[in-house]
């Protein structure tokens, strides 16, 4: 468990997005209270209503297990004001279609607080309870689901509430009832998983119009050294992967700029900053570079499609509720660099590589607790697309609380992983099935019951090959290996790094803002 009091303690912008977009004010936020229950108990919070105590689901949560009353756990100081708390909530069972399971802020007590509610009814609301009476405050369509993870955050800042989920869906209001309290989170008539709250400081919003300034218009920094693996070999009339280098630097602020330099055929260095919505997957042409603003380029919604594209990078994004696909790599596109990026509840795939495809290099990514990660082949029917092609690096991404995918490869050979952080993934870490070919090595796989699948297939997908070196295996089963694999090094050199540093170094460095 990690709990402190406000210290000088300064915690890592990239660690809430919302609290570096959400409110201007300039100050750094300080961690005033966290915990992740990962020894075991639950001391320091107060709980009323409903079974309360700590369990497994992957990791420790804090488990409500009855669904047949209004259930709240409060922790933390009635003297604070002006805060973002996020939790991960999982809702398990709901015992009816409008129960719910809620984020509190400003707790004065077990009936008086503001809160935001992942309802059954597939909504989410942002609401303030008087002594046991709701008002809601702004709601918005979510789609809510039993045994779905979701990341809530609730800011107090003034008289300003702001809630997101997963990122995106913000709600924001007015309201001057509570200007200090504890946090807090509730189930009502539901039961639910709760995790790594956290409680950061946030600087209230100025009194006064806000000045506006010019946006920024110098370039972002250039990815030092480029990529590692397939998306820097020289071939296919390409000289490694280079995106938008050479070109204009722009910078996209809406949906309307952002589409518009994604489908131009001009080279371009696409600035992203702020949210920006869109639906399905949206195609990018060749030569882009697509990179986020500090910690604020984030696209939710929607995804980046890629058809006979090429020399793309896409980096340091926040992409968050993909209707699909997040990033699809397809029908033959190659030289593609998706680095540091953090990806958040896509429907199907975070990352996606398809349709012979070629010379793609996913490196320093958070998947953070996604459903399916990465799928290299989209079927058990594709041999003759995808044979001879799929050569993909993947390396030093962070796989946390994932459940399957990390990935699932068919036909492609060789799909080198290396350096790469499992942990607790729920159904595998590595398929290598129907002729593929996986070499894995210099891996940190922690909780993994099924650490790699070759020989035995997948699922409906028959065996594939499978080569494992110098992995570390930590609570984890065997890794299955079959046959030979052409080896990386044909293609390129590289180094691996010990495979016991990998967790520190890869929590330090993947995801969004820390390039």
């Amino acid at each position: 468990m990690r709990r402190s009091t406000l210290a000088a303690a300064l915690v890592a912008a990239t660690l809430l997005a919302v609290t570096a977009v959400g409110f201007a004010g300039g100050a750094q936020a300080a961690t005033l209270f966290s915990d992740d229950f990962e020894d075991g108990n639950s001391t320091g919070w107060t709980t009323s209503g409903g079974t309360w105590a700590v369990a497994a689901d992957g990791s420790q949560v804090l488990r409500q297990s009855g669904t047949s009353s209004d259930a709240r756990a409060r922790a933390g100081s009635a003297s604070w004001t002006d805060y973002t708390v996020t939790a991960r909530v999982k809702p398990t069972a709901f015992s009816g279609t409008n129960r719910f399971a809620a984020v509190l802020a400003r707790a004065q007590s077990a009936t008086s607080y503001y809160y935001v509610a992942l309802r059954s009814n597939n909504t989410v609301e942002l609401k303030r309870l008087v002594n046991g009476t709701a008002t809601t405050l702004a709601s918005a369509s979510l789609t809510v689901a039993a045994g779905t993870t979701y990341t809530v955050s609730l800011q107090v800042s003034g008289s300003t509430l702001r809630s997101t989920v997963n990122g995106g869906t913000a709600l924001t209001a007015t309201d001057t009832t509570y200007t200090a309290g504890g946090v807090g989170v509730a189930t009502y008539y539901a039961a639910a998983n709760f995790d790594d709250v956290v409680v950061e400081t946030t600087a209230a919003p100025p009194t006064t119009s806000p000045v506006t300034t010019p946006p920024v218009t110098t370039p972002p920094p250039a990815p030092t050294g480029g990529p590692i693996g397939f998306a820097a070999l020289n071939t296919l009339g390409q000289n490694g992967t280079t995106g938008g280098a050479g070109g204009r630097t722009v910078t996209a602020t809406n949906a309307t700029e952002f589409l518009e330099y994604i489908d131009s055929t001009e080279t371009l260095v696409i600035r992203v900053s702020g949210q920006i919505d869109i639906t399905s997957k949206q195609g990018v042409r060749p030569n882009k570079t697509i990179i986020g603003v500090g910690t604020s380029g984030h696209i939710n919604g929607g995804g980046l499609d890629f058809y006979r594209s090429y020399n793309v990078i896409v980096r340091n994004l926040l992409f968050t509720n993909a209707e699909d696909d997040a990033v699809n790599v397809g029908q033959e596109s190659h030289h593609i660099w998706v680095d540091h990026n953090t990806f958040r509840g896509a429907v199907d795939g975070s990352v996606d590589i398809v349709r012979g495809a070629d010379f793609v290099t996913v490196s320093w990514n958070h998947f953070d607790h996604s459903d399916k990660s990465m799928l290299i082949s989209h079927s058990d029917g594709a041999a003759s697309t995808d044979t001879g092609h799929l050569k993909v690096t993947i390396h030093n991404n962070f796989f946390d609380n994932s459940r399957q995918r990390h990935p699932r490869i068919r036909f492609g050979e060789p799909v080198h992983i290396f350096n790469n952080y499992f942990l607790s993934n729920e159904l595998y870490g590595v398929a290598s099935v129907q002729s593929a070919g996986a070499v894995v090595e210099g891996n940190y796989f922690e909780n993994v019951p099924y650490p790699c699948f070759s020989a035995s297939g997948y699922a409906d997908s028959g065996p594939g090959r499978l080569v494992q070196r110098n992995n570390v295996f930590v609570g984890s089963g065997p890794c299955e290996v079959a046959g030979s694999v052409v080896e990386p090094r044909t293609y390129y050199s590289y180094s691996v790094d010990s495979p016991s540093n990998v967790p520190s170094t890869v929590r330090a460095g993947a995801g969004y803002g820390k390039v």
